[in-house]
């Protein structure tokens, strides 16, 4: 893995160059913390489901900076395993299908660091672009 020192000398982050993520998409991270869990000691998933909009909306909005992006879709909503509490996830939104309206980015999240990087989720989320008034509006 390559490192990059942005912003300051005594900061680096790294800059991902793996294998298990596709060229020109999105990556955030996430750290899963005690507010995360439900019940049983696990993330909750609806917390889950709204990181996994939030990153593909920012995706969106940056490939896409003059559209003003809804959540229309969610295709598939199946958790592959359960995530503990101190867990670093990865969260990779890749661009899918443009339409005339609307934009579909399959987000795909592992465990963020060590030699486990096996998929906990994957979907597919649907923005369409609307105006002031919420119409469907073309994207450029």
């Amino acid at each position: 893995m390559q490192l990059s020192r942005v912003f300051a000398p005594d900061f680096a982050i790294a800059l991902s160059e793996e294998p298990c993520f596709a060229p020109n998409s999105m990556l955030t991270h996430r750290l899963v913390l005690p507010e995360d869990m439900n019940q049983f000691g696990a993330l909750f998933g609806g917390r889950l489901l709204a990181w996994i909009d939030e990153a593909s909306w920012i995706a969106a909005s940056l490939e896409f900076p003059d559209c003003q992006f809804v959540t229309v879709a969610m295709k598939d909503v199946v958790f592959q395993h359960s995530v503990r509490q101190g867990t670093i996830l990865a969260i990779e939104s890749t661009l899918q299908n443009k339409g005339s309206t609307s934009v579909t980015y399959r987000v795909t999240v592992r465990q963020g660091r060590g030699e486990d990087r096996s998929e906990i989720f994957s979907t597919l989320v649907t923005f369409v672009n609307v105006d002031s008034n919420s119409q469907k509006n073309l994207i450029d």
